[in-house]
């Protein structure tokens, strides 16, 4: 099972701990807003993450925009706002697209790619549900769960 998460703005809540434990891999598709974020779900999980429009200090100049992830023969492209997308994933044969950004969970095929954005799992916007999601990942394809946090 992949974690994915979006959004922390520099919260880790023990809620969105527990629903990523047992990950075998955690993708944060920006807007991390600390380095400590990152050492939390580095105790879980190795974290592959990209940078965020909210992520400025210099802590995030590392951090690349975009990143392309293999995981058990499947390949996954990371960004944080679906606007920037600048591949073609069906033709770079991606399996998923994940990011973030909108804060709205949603996971939709396009044309057989899987399109996956986890919600917010940092403080809360609006009314908006703060969420996070599992994809499990089998020889038979990419299944996603969105986990609605709700403490």
């Amino acid at each position: 099972m992949i974690g994915i998460i979006s959004d922390t703005h520099g919260l880790v809540r023990p809620q969105v701990i527990e629903a990523l434990t047992g990950a075998e891999l955690i993708i944060h598709a920006g807007d991390i807003g600390s380095p400590d974020v990152l050492k939390t779900l580095e105790a879980i999980a190795p974290v592959v993450a990209v940078r965020g429009n909210n992520d400025q200090d210099p802590w995030a100049a590392k951090i690349p925009l975009t990143n392309a992830v293999e995981h058990h023969s499947y390949f996954f492209y990371v960004v944080h706002e679906l606007d920037h997308l600048d591949v073609d994933p069906v033709a770079s044969e991606f399996s998923a697209v994940i990011f973030g950004h909108s804060h709205r969970a949603s996971a939709e095929r396009r044309k057989g790619v899987l399109y996956l954005n986890p919600g917010s799992a940092g403080p809360r916007r609006f009314t908006l549900p703060i969420s996070v999601a599992r994809l499990r990942v089998t020889d038979t394809g990419l299944t996603p769960e969105i986990i609605e946090i709700t403490k």
